[in-house]
């Protein structure tokens, strides 16, 4: 017998409804052995294990002797005394609300995931005019293009009007611990910029590349002519033969205007200079094409990451592009990760997945049938799926595709209760709309720009909790006959 013999893994005991089953215990069998735990399942008599609590968990809930620990499902909330007096000193704990994060919860994310997050790609957000703003809303807009992702804020400058407080400028985002590229063909202003502490100029081509071998910093050199690349050979050859550091900018152009012919351009110039450090202003593709920029930012990042174009440009001015600086942070993240792990850029990145959900769960019919059986009072669960949105509770089940319908049909007249049903059904109205998953008080997905929701038992609570410290008085409090939904 060993002296010291090896310690068994804890015995965790995981808590879920019936339709969940199946996909928790494929999730498990992969997942035990590598974090070193046996994994035993408790299914609760529920289908969708969102909606249980745990008090009502807990009265159908029987753990087995010696387990170590129990994992209740991510939506369900609320005081686990009543299970930790089924289990006495068991670790009872709710678990990630996505079954899939569940690696991840026991830090054992997929392997080819474990170093996600790399990316070689610099991002330019450009502050466009900014001659035009006053200080404080200059480095306001500085500010929140450094916290979503640029690595380098760009000052847009206005042809044929020099911007005699450049250098201001320049240095107060340099005390804020920016970084500075300035975008002018005005040698005097690029000038007062460089001395203040800006890094990058853009641009150079025939007409101020002589003046660029005073300036000290790096340009970016752009053909002479838009739509061809007449004299950026010429222009390298200058700037080489001068010892002035240089990235090189074909130039994108717009879709009608060019744009197949400028992706063959980039093509060239990486032919020509295989080593060259090249970039591409996004911004005339994402600014001028009827289309969120989400999906644009990521397609010309992919371009990008394969033909080693180390830097980008944006801007983030049409209301379609307003977050293209962080949609290029996480599109750079997903390309690197693509290109170097030579994986598909795809169930990688939730965060860009924004106007439908990468999959839609379906309850069912006879799922759906089950459930309403099974209720025992009169709250309403709201569903939404195959076109319809559903309406059950222990007296009916209900579906329409027409929300004001369904409303009529289900005959509340509690006004708090029915403004909290319409704000459900409409959320419920919009994920039919759109293709995406609905879960009753939880906000719908959005990628990054998703805002999470604080469900209406929530507020009901908090608000109860601060009544409870400063009661109003008797004459002003409120009706209370309970939320059944």
């Amino acid at each position: 017998m060993s002296p010291n013999p090896e310690p068994s893994p804890a015995r965790i005991l995981f808590v879920t409804g019936r339709l969940a089953e199946f996909a928790l215990r494929q999730v498990l069998d992969e997942l035990a052995p590598r974090a070193g735990f046996v994994a035993e399942v408790a299914v609760m008599p529920i289908t969708v294990a969102a909606l249980m609590t745990p008090k009502w968990a807990a009265r159908h809930l029987d753990p087995p002797p010696g387990i170590d620990r129990i994992i209740l499902p991510g939506h369900c909330r609320g005081d686990l005394t009543p299970i930790q007096e089924k289990a006495p000193g068991v670790p009872i704990e709710v678990g990630p609300q996505d079954l899939r994060d569940l690696p991840r919860y026991f830090g054992k994310a997929d392997a080819r995931m474990a170093d996600y997050g790399g990316y070689d790609i610099e991002i330019l957000a450009e502050i466009n005019l900014a001659p035009r703003l006053s200080r404080a809303e200059l480095l306001d807009q500085a500010g929140d293009f450094a916290a979503q992702g640029a690595d380098v804020i760009d000052l847009g400058c206005e042809p044929g009007e020099p911007w005699a407080e450049v250098g201001d400028a320049v240095r107060a985002m340099r005390d804020l611990g920016l970084r500075v590229s300035i975008d002018s063909f005005d040698p005097d202003e690029v000038a007062r910029a460089v001395a203040a502490g800006a890094e990058l100029v853009l641009s150079v081509n025939a007409g101020n590349r002589d003046a660029a071998r005073d300036w000290g910093v790096e340009v970016v050199v752009l053909p002479d002519r838009p739509g061809t690349l007449d004299g950026l050979d010429a222009t390298i050859e200058a700037l080489s033969a001068s010892g002035v550091p240089f990235r090189v900018d074909p130039i994108l152009e717009p879709i009608g205007f060019g744009f197949a012919a400028s992706l063959g351009r980039y093509l060239e110039v990486r032919r020509r200079y295989p080593e060259a450090p090249l970039m591409m202003g996004v911004g005339n593709l994402t600014e001028l094409t009827d289309v969120d920029s989400a999906g644009v930012n990521t397609m010309l990042l992919g371009f990008c990451q394969e033909l080693q174009i180390r830097s980008v440009l944006t801007t983030a001015v049409i209301n379609w592009a307003k977050s293209s600086v962080r949609e290029l942070d996480l599109a750079r993240r997903l390309v690197h990760h693509a290109v170097t792990k030579r994986v598909l850029p795809k169930h990688v990145e939730r965060r860009l997945v924004m106007l439908r959900d990468p999959k839609v769960p379906r309850f069912g019919a006879e799922n759906l049938a089950e459930l309403q059986r099974r209720i025992r009072d009169p709250n309403w669960r709201i569903f939404a799926e195959d076109g319809k949105i559903h309406a059950l509770n222990n007296a009916c089940f209900l579906s329409d595709a027409d929300p004001f319908v369904l409303f009529d049909r289900m005959g509340v007249v509690d006004p708090s209760h029915a403004f909290y049903l319409g704000y459900e059904m409409m959320k419920a109205g919009t994920a039919l709309t759109l293709s995406k998953a609905y879960r009753q008080d939880q906000a719908l997905e959005w990628g990054f720009l998703t805002e999470a929701e604080v469900s209406h038992r929530g507020r009901r609570r908090t608000a109860s909790a601060r009544e409870a410290q400063d009661p109003p008085t008797p004459a002003a409090r409120p009706n209370e006959e309970g939320d059944p939904a």
